[in-house]
């Protein structure tokens, strides 16, 4: 690895990179990584930098962090703001500013047109998101007497449809499970994400006592927004899962719904990365372009919506509570509207006579 620099903007990477931070999507950015663990105190100094400790805007993400620590919210929730937080508090203080009243549009807007070089406009709404939880929280507490960001726009994201992984994909990889205990556990999994859209650590949280295979019921207790929901898996997942746990010994209801195998070891439970390596694995054997584990989601969303579901229920079983939310996996195709239309034409319903 190369030798890690912080540039002119505050934040660090490596030399030779391409601007982006030199953590990876699950790492957290220097120096404010330990705002994990309940302090942000920094190491490096500019010049220019106070010797009398760590600036204001540091100690109020400081404070931030344990607010969000307070109201329980989820490690990934924290991992998010202090991957976002971090490079926006550097690139303050490399600016010459210490302090929450000091903070003005200009600096916001300048921080934004510098994430922009290097960052999709997704990617820099998540920054934007996340700086405006964060002056909010200042404004709240009193750090801060007006809001900065009341001039600014948020940066501008065209809502592009989100691909889902194609039927036929899962029916090819589904193809390559034989009949080992490894082969029938990954055939469960692929099905039961195309099944019932389970988001991917709500799968490997699963334990055996939360499956009733009479009805094909799961009972997700880790969901997202922390209200626990139940999703139902069809005849061909509950059959693929019946296979794989008589297959499986000593099968405790408390134990993981899915195992993940380890040469010479015991068996433990299946996590996050050994599920995508699962669906990678049965990509390259089918010869397909590997999915990613959310396209199973969007490809459940738009097949219920084909056959039938409403939003209404199709939202439950999703965990979703907002509508807007629910239409981004919504990816309709044309054939989708041409089906549709000629079903419910008010032009062709006048006469009867339109071509159905």
């Amino acid at each position: 690895m190369g030798e890690v620099r912080r540039d002119a903007a505050g934040w660090y990477q490596q030399h030779g990179g391409n601007g982006q931070s030199s953590t990876g999507s699950r790492g957290l950015p220097y120096p404010h990584t330990r705002a994990m663990e309940g302090s942000c105190q920094r190491e490096d100094r500019s010049e220019n930098e106070p010797a009398v400790g760590p600036s204001g805007l540091s100690l109020e993400l400081d404070a931030f962090v344990a607010d969000l620590r307070a109201g329980q919210r989820r490690q990934g929730t924290l991992r998010f703001y202090a991957q976002k937080l971090g490079p926006f508090v550097d690139y303050l203080t490399a600016s010459g500013i210490w302090r929450p009243e000091e903070l003005m549009p200009d600096a916001i807007r300048g921080f934004m047109l510098k994430l922009a070089e290097s960052h999709s406009p997704g990617g820099c709404h998540a920054y934007w998101r996340a700086i405006r939880a964060f002056t909010r929280f200042m404004l709240r507490e009193g750090a801060l007497g007006r809001d900065p960001m009341a001039a600014l726009r948020a940066p501008h994201v065209d809502q592009q449809p989100l691909e889902p992984v194609s039927l036929a994909d899962v029916q090819a990889m589904v193809g390559t499970c034989k009949r080992s205990e490894r082969d029938l556990r990954d055939a469960s999994i692929l099905l039961v994400l195309l099944d019932t859209g389970l988001r991917a650590n709500e799968a490997v949280a699963l334990d055996v006592g939360d499956l009733d295979l009479r009805d094909g019921s799961l009972l997700i207790r880790t969901a997202k927004n922390r209200t626990p929901r139940v999703v139902i898996c069809g005849a061909n997942a509950r059959r693929a899962l019946g296979r794989y746990l008589r297959m499986r010994r000593h099968v405790g209801g408390d134990g993981p719904l899915w195992l993940a195998y380890h040469r010479g070891g015991p068996t433990t439970r299946l996590t996050y990365a050994g599920l995508r390596e699962i669906v990678r694995r049965r990509a390259r054997l089918a010869d397909i372009a590997a999915p990613t584990l959310h396209s199973f989601r969007r490809a459940f969303a738009i097949e219920m919506l084909r056959n039938g579901a409403d939003l209404i229920t199709l939202g439950r079983m999703m965990g979703h509570g907002s509508l807007p939310v629910l239409r981004r996996y919504l990816r309709q195709d044309k054939t989708d509207l041409i089906s549709v239309h000629r079903v419910c034409s008010p032009a062709d319903s006048m006469t009867g006579r339109g071509r159905r």
